[in-house]
């Protein structure tokens, strides 16, 4: 190998690497940088990456390793500063799920409560929900800020919740495409790399983390789930950032809708101090903002900042707040007193429960298929949504359920994709004779 590439140069020294690395060995930063900056520069191909990475996915990636590949991805591009910022800055990330709309209530929140936050959120791919494509639902929002436009909303108004820069972190962005192509994205080093070069990027000095666990996430089982947490933490934690990770559940949909203005709709339900809203997921808001509360030492600890956070809720300073982040960035601030003006769908049906007993199980994946079906997701980056189709689940795990009570409720744009939605939301549900304990939507 010498031979063919002499000594000193970059051609010469990457394959070295790559064996280094499929023998077991331990990189250092300045070799992870020569790979991925080479990378970025288009001066190491990707056939010599996608190697490398198969040798990260099969020998895994020390602590060192991890935290310098994360620094490395965030340094490869523009980079937020928030020190001018005159309050606690913190940015929130979760691991995603179905019906997963807690950004759009748990920013304006933390916002409300003296918590600086510019929140940059990614568009669905898949049968998780993207909370850009949920907020162009909002008339007139605008989701595509410049880092200089971004910074000045949160100066005047807290809080900023837009879509991911792509001059952030653009090397996470060429690995993930390399990664989706060679079988590698499930290694857990590079998903935590992947996740915490964008957090480190965007420059908040605080980072609390949502890392879903069940049938509805990414990370099915709790032990991958633990694992992705800690080394998220850690990352954080190495690179200077006060970090806390929470895992919660994601064996059903999270509160009642699954679809882009039918999420907002119940994000604003939340907010409004007038409207009911559905247990579990006021409960996931009201936990992680007193995390947040407590990380940002402006509580002493996460049930003072759950206090604090819930009479911001119940006030209608939280509601204000996100008034105050639609209209900033374009959209209609109207919306929040007027539910109407959000996209509705012409056709709603109600999918009735065949059979009497006690929830034992929606089935997540299932009711975002059907929702995928209407015409809610995308099963291409290419593909248009419809930001007025989707699913209502008027039923969670350990309700008692009676023959013909509704269950689901479709908001359908046709009637073909109606009917595909009720036959896939058969395999959704399943009716146990006997009581079933409801889910905590809080496990660690």
């Amino acid at each position: 190998m010498a031979k063919l590439y002499p000594s000193g140069t970059l051609q010469g020294v990457i394959p070295l690497l790559i064996a280094k690395k499929r023998d077991g060995g331990e990189l250092s930063r300045a070799e992870i940088e020569q790979i991925v900056l080479g990378y970025v520069r288009g001066e190491v191909p990707d056939y010599q990456v996608a190697a490398w990475l198969m040798a990260c996915y099969l020998q895994g990636l020390s602590d060192a390793e991890t935290l310098a590949l994360t620094e490395i991805m965030a340094a490869s591009g523009e980079q937020l500063d928030l020190s001018a910022i005159d309050a606690p800055t913190l940015d929130k990330h979760s691991t995603g799920g179905v019906g997963d709309k807690t950004s759009l209530v748990l920013v304006p929140l933390l916002a409300a409560g003296g918590v600086a936050i510019a929140k940059m959120s990614g568009r669905g791919l898949g049968f998780t929900g993207g909370t850009v494509d949920k907020l162009e639902s909002i008339p007139g929002y605008r989701t595509e800020l410049t880092a200089q436009q971004m910074l000045a909303q949160v100066q005047r108004i807290g809080c900023c919740l837009a879509g991911q820069s792509a001059s952030l972190a653009p090397a996470d962005k060429l690995l993930y495409a390399l990664r989706d192509a060679t079988a590698t994205v499930e290694s857990i080093p590079l998903i935590a790399a992947s996740i915490m070069s964008k957090k480190l990027a965007g420059g908040a000095r605080h980072i609390l983390l949502d890392v879903k666990v069940g049938a509805g996430a990414f990370m099915t089982t709790r032990e991958r789930a633990e694992q992705l947490a800690q080394t998220l933490v850690r990352i954080g934690e190495g690179a200077g950032r006060r970090t806390h990770a929470v895992l919660t559940d994601m064996s059903q949909p999270l509160g009642y809708t699954v679809g882009n203005a039918l999420e907002v709709r119940e994000a604003i339900e939340t907010l409004r101090p007038d409207l009911p809203s559905h247990p579990r997921f006021e409960a996931l808001v009201l936990a992680l903002a007193g995390q947040a509360f407590a990380l940002c030492g402006l509580e002493p600890d996460a049930e003072r900042g759950r206090a604090r956070a819930e009479r911001l809720l119940r006030h209608g300073d939280a509601l204000e707040k996100f008034r105050q982040m639609v209209e900033a960035q374009g959209g209609e601030p109207r919306v929040v007193d007027e539910l109407s003006l959000l996209p509705r769908a012409p056709i709603v049906a109600e999918w009735v429960a065949p059979e009497s007993g006690y929830v034992a199980e929606v089935a997540p994946r299932t009711v975002a298929l059907a929702a995928l079906q209407l015409g809610a997701g995308r099963q291409k980056k290419e593909d248009a949504i419809d930001p007025a189709v989707g699913v209502e689940v008027l039923k969670s795990v350990g309700d008692p359920v009676q023959a013909g009570e509704p269950v689901f409720r479709i908001h359908a744009r046709t009637e073909a994709s109606l009917q595909q939605a009720m036959a896939t939301l058969q395999g959704a549900l399943r009716v146990s004779e006997t009581p079933v304990p409801a889910q905590a939507v809080l496990l660690d």
